[in-house]
């Protein structure tokens, strides 16, 4: 009887599991798209679709004077990728496989693998939407620059980490209450619409209204992240330290709740979905 030979040292192992990540990834970013091409596509005109939107909202209602001094397209486009990064992170770890998937009955597949997969799945897209349109703008519209282009990306990898923590607890929460979640998760998405202060300026704000938004991670990267990006701004209110915390804190909550959920799986939660 042959038996296949695995890896046992940690360099094997890691090298093993990686492989097993990119796998999950490619089967996650084709899963709703054969080809990936239309995946970018429809994800880049979602992107466009919000940048237009809340141009023309500024120039209707007559915010446009209370932007940072700059580009203000690129004031727009900030707040949007980050948003969406953030969103786009938490919807694809709350959907991705459970315990109870037909997936997690090949030996090698974890819940583990399958949050990973979701997670750099949706940051790839993200990223590849992002370059894409800001080269389009760059090309054919206005030079984007940059003060500082590793703060801002620093920035981006951040909110997608928040968006994966919070996703995280959602999904922990999930097989217990699949109606419940379905319903939180979009009242979150919808509210950070504004709870995430991409149609503000936070040293503009008053104290009270600071109130309203400080305990949102997005809030405090999208606020950083115009400060990386702009010379002319420099955020006062809002800090890095604050959403790390708040992201490594909730990462711990959430794995340990899709712990104790994995031990507890139950076939009929996979009809729940």
């Amino acid at each position: 009887m042959f038996r296949a030979t695995t890896a046992t040292s940690p360099i094997g192992s890691a090298t093993r599991l990686a492989e097993l990540v990119y796998h999950a990834t490619v089967r996650e970013l084709r899963k709703d798209h054969g080809n990936a091409l239309v995946g970018l596509m429809m994800n880049m005109m979602q992107t466009v679709i919000f940048v237009l939107t809340f141009y023309l909202m500024y120039e209707l209602i007559g915010w446009r004077g209370a932007a940072i001094r700059g580009d203000f397209m690129l004031y727009i486009m900030s707040g949007i990728f980050l948003f969406m990064t953030h969103t786009k992170a938490m919807g694809a770890v709350v959907g991705s496989e459970g315990p109870a998937s037909p997936m997690m009955k090949h030996a090698p597949m974890n819940t583990a693998v399958a949050i990973a997969a979701a997670a750099l799945a949706s940051l790839y897209i993200q990223i590849l939407s992002m370059i894409v349109v800001l080269t389009i703008y760059h090309v054919a519209f206005n030079p984007v620059h940059i003060h500082q282009p590793a703060g801002a990306i620093g920035m981006v990898l951040l909110s997608w980490f928040s968006g994966v923590a919070i996703g995280l607890i959602f999904l922990s929460v999930k097989p217990w209450f699949p109606g419940f979640v379905k319903v939180l998760t979009n009242v979150y998405s919808r509210a950070n619409m504004i709870a995430s202060g991409k149609m503000f300026v936070a040293n503009q704000m008053s104290s009270y209204m600071l109130s309203f938004f400080a305990w949102n991670p997005l809030f405090h990267t999208i606020d950083q992240c115009r400060g990386f990006i702009f010379l002319n701004y420099n955020p006062h209110y809002s800090s890095i330290l604050y959403p790390i915390g708040v992201s490594v804190g909730l990462i711990f909550i959430g794995l340990l709740g899709e712990f104790y959920t994995r031990k507890n799986a139950s076939l009929s939660w996979q009809a729940k979905r």
